[in-house]
């Protein structure tokens, strides 16, 4: 596939899309890369990583090599996810933390749109692709629900919340972050990143880079032989994650560090008639229309022919 320089200029904004999205709790990277129309090609470019993939940079050379790893497109996306990511996870932490209603409804208009766009990829329809549809959004709501755990910074326990985190921020409307949250990792990570604690960092990398290389060649075998109940699996996935990004709240359950810092543990959705605060509906539905006209754009930009 011969690329532009101003082709892999729009593959990096959809990294730099991704890497927001995956920075925020509640919002799945790997949505973005499916509405924006280079989500197979990313599971299939990951899937080929292997041993004999680096036999042929001996035999073959760097050229033949970095062609067979899609390198360019690789390097592109990577570029825009790291950038974005570690710039806009301490932008997130600020706007859930003083602008929570404004941010959630901005995504929630992003994965509604969301929906319809992958399940309209669906070509044909029977039990069991309505089944899995039905699966997918259980599951995912049920994700959401989930409490949080208590903070955990161990070497064994980090890496393994990369391997387990970034399957989930390839996979659509599962969230990354969340699950870190979930976890008990998240603050660590984010500690790490604002701190630039390399030893962690690297131990997280290290754990996402397993878990990556092992769940892509997972998808890439299910898109090559179950397309419509993948399809359907995932577009549950994205709706059952609604919950998680609804943007009132009513918290349940504190958590409260040593130093006396309050975060919320379980929260349930609520009307935003019976939000205890100012409900802000009006920008609210504002930003849930950006949000949804976000992923038309994204989806102009992926039925482009790279």
């Amino acid at each position: 596939m011969r690329r532009r320089f101003i082709d892999y200029l729009i593959i990096s904004l959809k990294g730099i899309a991704m890497g927001a999205a995956d920075a925020v709790p509640g919002v799945s990277g790997g949505t973005i890369a499916f509405i924006s129309g280079i989500y197979e090609e990313l599971i299939s470019t990951i899937s080929n990583v292997n041993l004999s993939l680096f036999k042929t940079l001996f035999s073959k050379g760097l050229k033949t090599f970095w062609q067979q790893a899609n390198g360019n497109f690789l390097t592109a996306l990577l570029l825009g996810i790291v950038v974005s990511f570690v710039s806009f996870m301490r932008l997130a932490k600020y706007l859930l933390e003083y602008h929570p209603i404004l941010i959630w409804s901005f995504f929630f208009g992003l994965i509604v749109a969301s929906i319809y766009f992958v399940g309209k990829q669906i070509t044909k329809w029977n039990i069991a692709v309505l089944v899995s549809l039905i699966i997918g959004a259980c599951i995912a709501f049920y994700i959401t629900t989930l409490p949080a755990l208590a903070n955990n910074d161990s070497s064994w326990f980090l890496f393994f919340a990369g391997a387990i985190a970034i399957c989930a921020m390839i996979l659509p409307g599962i969230s990354g972050s969340f699950i870190l949250i979930i976890l008990g990792a998240y603050k660590t990570l984010s500690d790490a990143l604002h701190d630039f604690d390399i030893k962690r960092i690297a131990i997280f990398t290290i754990g996402a880079l397993v878990g990556l290389l092992s769940f892509s060649r997972v998808l890439k075998w299910l898109f090559k032989h179950h397309h419509n109940v993948t399809l359907a699996l995932l577009t549950g996935f994205i709706f059952g994650s609604l919950n998680k990004v609804w943007p009132w709240k009513k918290t349940l359950t504190w958590h409260t560090n040593s130093k006396g810092i309050k975060t919320p543990l379980l929260e349930e959705s609520i009307s935003p008639f019976s939000f205890d605060g100012e409900n802000q509906i009006t920008m609210a539905v504002i930003l849930m229309i950006l949000g949804f006209l976000t992923i038309f754009i994204l989806e102009k930009l992926g039925t482009k022919k790279q």
